[in-house]
């Protein structure tokens, strides 16, 4: 067996002390598959004499010198698993120029400036692997650039953020409010202390923009995406998705589609929308991942699994680590960024989807005709009409009535543009709930 591969660790919290007890408890293992041991040569902190628990290390590797660690000649793989934009970009260039692989989880920097670490890369020779950065332990972005290589896909849509998908199953399962059911996820650990990042989407639109990137060969950029959260589902949607034989879950959603001229370009969005519970992804409750890919040969593919946690996050370092150990050993790289296809981003507005939009109108003589009649004025042809009584009277006894409306397909542009305009009608008293729809419902 050949001397170590060694490896400097930036971060040792909850993802990276897991690294550190897989790497001591499956060394054997490891070191026959990779032809060579693994061996730590450093770990930086921001905080030394914290307590970690009991980490098969010795205490002298740690270190707060993250830039001198990743400098020093006996580091021959760098991983990261600090989070954040900065200082980790900066620490991560400087290993990839120096020609160091680097093993990262940071879905934050990929989808802000992924550019600046694949040109690093491929300026120093050095691998870049990031299979942990969506979706935790589900091998997901290798088959999307590797195995999926020879094929073209269409449509990536994909559950990607745990918390979220607890809160909206729980909210499913209960009949609970987002309030209630976002306490519940913080009791259970599931949630952060502040867990905008989560609720409001930011989280999963980093890792859609890392989907996007590798399932369409474009550089893709979390501010390419459209993001919307789910702070606004209500209790009332719910129900109302249940009404239709729907579940609602927080999608991301990219999707090849053609502009005016004819020449392919790409969506990316991430919002709350209603999905069929024939839809492989509606039964995907509790905080579990899962992406479904559709190709053109392929067809469509499921990815399932557990999408974060410690464990889970560091078993797709532990995976990413083991390739680029081999590869370093073998004399040779994994394949370059492929970014060749280079297609616009096409905007939310023309990206095509279904609203589910529920109003509260006047009960009178003539008001569905008036709200058909602003779906038309904007092209959008209504699938189906639900009314019922707001206010608990008879219909046509003057009260307020809820006129529940389901689109066809049409431009999200021109359904934004219909509810609001529906805002202004004096026969409307308010619009209640829109939401959109996904799949054939």
């Amino acid at each position: 067996m050949t001397s170590p591969v060694r490896l400097a660790l930036l971060g040792c919290g909850t993802v990276g002390s897991e690294v550190v007890r897989l790497l001591h408890e499956q060394s054997t293992d490891l070191a026959a598959r990779i032809g060579a041991p693994l061996e730590i040569v450093g770990i930086a902190v921001r905080r030394l004499g914290r307590d970690r628990g009991a980490l098969p290390v010795d205490d002298a590797l740690f270190t707060t010198d993250a830039l001198g660690l990743i400098k020093r000649d006996d580091v021959d793989v760098v991983i990261e698993v600090v989070g954040g934009i900065e200082p980790a970009r900066g620490w991560l260039v400087e290993a990839l120029r120096a020609g160091k692989s680097v093993v990262t989880a940071n879905k934050a920097l990929l989808a802000e400036d992924g550019a600046a670490l694949h040109d690093a890369a491929a300026e120093g020779g050095a691998d870049l692997y990031y299979e942990a950065s969506v979706a935790g332990a589900i091998p997901l972005l290798r088959p999307l650039r590797d195995s999926l290589h020879g094929d073209r896909v269409n449509r990536v849509t994909g559950i990607v953020n745990g918390t979220t998908n607890f809160i909206l199953s729980a909210m499913d399962a209960t009949g609970a409010g987002f309030a209630e059911a976002l306490e519940e996820a913080t009791e259970l650990g599931y949630a952060e202390a502040d867990p905008t990042a989560d609720v409001e989407g930011f989280d999963a639109a980093a890792k859609a923009a890392i989907l996007a990137s590798l399932a369409f060969h474009t550089r893709i950029t979390a501010a390419d995406v459209y993001r919307e959260g789910i702070t606004e589902v209500t209790a009332a949607d719910v129900a109302s998705a249940k009404a239709m034989g729907c579940t609602i879950k927080l999608l991301c959603i990219a999707a090849r589609g053609r502009d005016a001229a004819g020449a392919d370009t790409v969506s990316v969005r991430v919002h709350p929308a209603m999905i069929p519970l024939t839809h492989p992804l509606a039964s995907v409750g509790d905080a579990f991942n899962a992406v479904f890919v559709e190709a053109e040969a392929a067809g469509q593919l499921m990815f399932y699994g557990r999408g974060a946690g410690g464990a889970p996050t560091a078993s797709a370092v532990l995976g990413d680590v083991v390739a680029v150990a081999r590869n370093r050993l073998a004399g040779v790289r994994a394949a370059s960024e492929s970014a060749y296809a280079d297609l616009a981003v096409r905007p939310m507005g023309e990206a095509l989807t279904r609203y589910h939009v529920s109003l509260d109108v006047a009960d009178r003589p003539g008001v569905l005709a008036s709200v058909a009649g602003v779906f038309a004025r904007h092209d959008v042809s209504i699938a189906t009409v639900r009314q019922g009584s707001a206010g608990g009277g008879r219909p046509g006894s003057g009260d307020d009535a809820e006129l529940v409306i389901v689109t066809h397909v049409a431009p999200d542009a021109a359904l934004a543009a219909t509810v609001g305009e529906l805002h202004g009608l004096d026969i409307v008293r308010s619009v209640t709930s829109v939401l959109r729809v996904e799949g054939e419902a």
